[in-house]
């Protein structure tokens, strides 16, 4: 038992903060699937990235896999929220497996940018993570070598394309608004007739989180995200405070919290990654509880009240 302090601190919570429209609808999937189909569900690959939501789901009897190889015939499978290369889905129906895809609207927004512009037959750069999941799936809607991935302004510097003229970006969507610009502004200074998405790809989740987390730096001297080790998203909210002079830690769980970093602090910001539920927010929150006496306040920047379709093969009556 954590014995009080006596410390007062004050506790600022972020608004937006958390789970997004896309990854509720992905976890939905999971769980009308489950419903509609029973147990087990086959996923590819985490739904979202955070463990306390995939565990969560696996104890409801979701198999989580890394290929569509792992999954046997007649199970259904679910695709996650990051994408997955247009090969994937086509092994899927050469199996004649029934398959749920539950990759973002806004990441099947980027999906179709990067087929129409190898239609065009633009040269294609994308702004991300190498290795990421929506990276992966995002460059695997087009042919091999089609797509050349920058992450950084000197990436750009080394650049090298065939046709200077007919280039086009799209970009990862949960990157940082700040280091994202400075590679677009590299990309049109090296490029100038590149095209740019209709809509910016970055998407609102992630744009409006990092817009609340810098209101918390602007208040807090320090600032805990609570999200998984491998969310860009949340990986980015921690940089966002941290560009704003804030110190800035990633926690997964309340046990996490270290408390040694905190001695010196009288005022804390906390905020969540896209993929983390409230419920993680709620025990961080009483974690400090039990140790301060507190003066919550929520710093609110933006209302979201997106929601995107469930696919109709869940929600149809048969």
């Amino acid at each position: 038992m954590t014995e009080k302090t006596g410390k007062k601190i004050k506790v600022y919570i972020a608004s937006p903060r958390g789970f997004c429209a896309g990854v509720d609808r992905a976890i939905q999937i999971v769980e009308l699937a489950l419903e509609k189909y029973g147990t087990p569900v086959y996923v590819r690959h985490e739904i979202v990235h955070n463990r306390f939501v995939v565990e969560g789901l696996q104890r409801r009897g979701a198999v989580f896999v890394d290929s569509l190889d792992q999954v046997p015939d007649g199970v259904p499978v679910v695709f996650s929220a990051h994408g997955v290369p247009k090969s994937v889905p086509e092994e899927a129906r050469r199996r004649n497996m029934l398959y749920v895809d539950a990759t973002c609207p806004l990441v099947s927004k980027v999906h179709r940018e990067a087929a129409a512009h190898e239609k065009s037959g633009s040269e294609i750069i994308m702004i991300g993570h190498a290795g990421h999941a929506e990276v992966v799936g995002t460059m695997g809607q087009v042919a091999d070598g089609r797509i050349t991935l920058v992450e950084t302004p000197q990436d750009v510097k080394n650049l090298t394309l065939k046709d200077r003229d007919n280039v086009a970006y799209i970009t990862q969507t949960t990157l940082s608004l700040d280091d994202t610009a400075d590679i677009i502004g590299a990309l049109k200074q090296k490029f100038p007739a590149i095209h740019d998405p209709k809509k910016e790809d970055i998407c609102y989740a992630t744009t409006n989180r990092q817009g609340a987390v810098k209101a918390l730096a602007e208040k807090a001297e320090a600032v805990l995200i609570i999200g998984a080790p491998n969310s860009s998203n949340s990986r980015r909210l921690v940089e966002v405070a941290g560009r704003q002079g804030c110190k800035s830690m990633l926690i997964q769980r309340a046990r996490d919290i270290d408390w040694d970093w905190l001695q010196d602090v009288s005022t804390v910001g906390i905020s969540a990654g896209a993929s983390a539920p409230e419920v993680l927010v709620e025990e961080v929150i009483a974690a400090f509880r039990r140790r301060y006496d507190i003066h919550l306040e929520t710093i609110s920047t933006v209302r979201e009240n997106i929601r995107f379709k469930l696919p109709a093969l869940l929600t149809r009556q048969d």
